[in-house]
């Protein structure tokens, strides 16, 4: 569609999808916990890293491919877990793993997904990542492992900065819900959305797909909150990283790692990988912007196990200076729920073109032809 393709930035898909999808779902989206301070850092903070300009060196035959956890990727970059991403669009979760897909990139399916795992994996030809949050009832994590393992996912990614939710602010504020709930203003919301609305009458998945039929009832942000207050293990350790590594048998990642000293506790747990990450800035508010984080513990862990990073990435170029930090990855969550509801697959699909253009050329303006090849030395460290 043409709006997608004159879409030149990740902000002019946050645009599109501000008018296109109801407010409540787009806060969602774009909000963080209490004041927001570090939901805004983590973004600011990617101007302080500043690269070097480099000119006469040969900038052809340019090549972004590489490898996350082992699985050959078209670029470093990843489509992160995010909850409630069917509700920035119809089925959002399939449209956003069948873009994934064709263009390279690793998927990842929440635990707090409208589509099930089953709904993705039957939409889809190759393997995804799933994410998994911790329950008490470990029966319920027990059968999720098992689904996931079904249904081919290649890889299972533990979020393990979520024991409690953080003060989210907004989405209480909006009485978020799943299936929206037809309040006044709720009603109000969708009818100023016909085409949104159009799109979920045409689809069965507009509850929790894989929690309703599997665990207790879960239909709204009210009940969901009470699920979590009770399912949520805030006694989580790292024993029960062990049981789920051998639970599950395959590659693991583990989501949330923001101190230098628990990446060295991530690094003796045998998982494959570790994303330094904040939640987004949904959890604790306060908290240090991702990308200030990642040196440190890169330098602490690096060379014993890979290190991602997600939270605050907007463009192409961030993604570059994610890379020269030294991660040897980069999710992306807010970026391609912009293109999904701004355009749905197409959009999604848009959203990584942005991100591939920009990286590439960033990359070759600062004398580089292979993404395996950035390092720190494109920065500019000049005071």
């Amino acid at each position: 569609m043409r709006s997608m393709q004159s879409a030149l930035t990740i902000a002019d898909l946050k645009d599109l999808a501000r008018r296109r999808v109801p407010k409540m779902f787009f806060d969602y989206a774009d909000s963080g916990s209490w004041t927001e301070h570090t939901y805004r850092a983590n973004e600011a903070d990617f101007a302080d890293v500043r690269l070097r300009q480099r000119v006469l060196v040969d900038m052809t035959n340019r090549s972004l491919a590489t490898e996350m956890a082992g699985e050959a990727v078209a670029m470093p970059v990843a489509l992160a877990p995010t909850g409630l991403t069917g509700m920035q669009h119809a089925d959002g979760e399939i449209h956003a793993a069948r873009a994934a897909e064709a263009f390279g990139v690793p998927f990842c399916l929440s635990t707090m997904s409208i589509c099930s795992i089953e709904a993705v994996a039957a939409a889809v030809t190759k393997p995804f990542w799933f994410q998994l949050y911790v329950m008490r009832d470990r029966d319920f994590i027990v059968r999720l492992i098992a689904r996931a393992r079904a249904a081919g996912c290649s890889a299972l990614v533990l979020t393990i900065d979520l024991q409690i939710l953080g003060q989210r602010h907004k989405d209480l504020r909006n009485g978020l819900s799943a299936p929206p709930k037809f309040t006044p203003r709720h009603v109000w919301q969708m009818a100023t959305r016909p085409g949104w609305c159009l799109r979920m009458l045409g689809t069965k998945n507009r509850t929790f797909g894989n929690i309703v039929g599997h665990a207790s009832n879960v239909t709204d942000v009210s009940s969901l909150s009470s699920w979590t207050a009770e399912q949520f293990d805030p006694r989580l350790s790292w024993a029960d990283v062990a049981w789920i590594k051998e639970k599950w048998g395959g590659k693991l990642i583990l989501k949330g790692v923001l101190d230098p000293e628990d990446a060295r506790l991530a690094a003796e747990s045998g998982a494959d990988a570790i994303i330094v990450s904040n939640h987004g800035g949904r959890q604790l508010d306060g908290a240090r912007s991702s990308i200030s984080a990642l040196p440190a513990i890169v330098d602490a862990v690096g060379d014993r196990i890979e290190v991602h990073l997600d939270g605050g990435v907007r463009s192409g170029q961030d993604v570059l200076k994610a890379v020269a930090l030294g991660a040897k990855g980069v999710w992306i969550g807010r970026p391609f729920l912009y293109g999904l509801g701004a355009g749905g697959q197409a959009g999604v699909t848009r959203t990584l073109e942005i991100i591939r253009r920009e990286l590439d050329i960033s990359m070759a303006l600062c004398g580089r032809r292979d993404i395996r090849a950035v390092d720190a030395s494109i920065l500019d460290r000049a005071p």
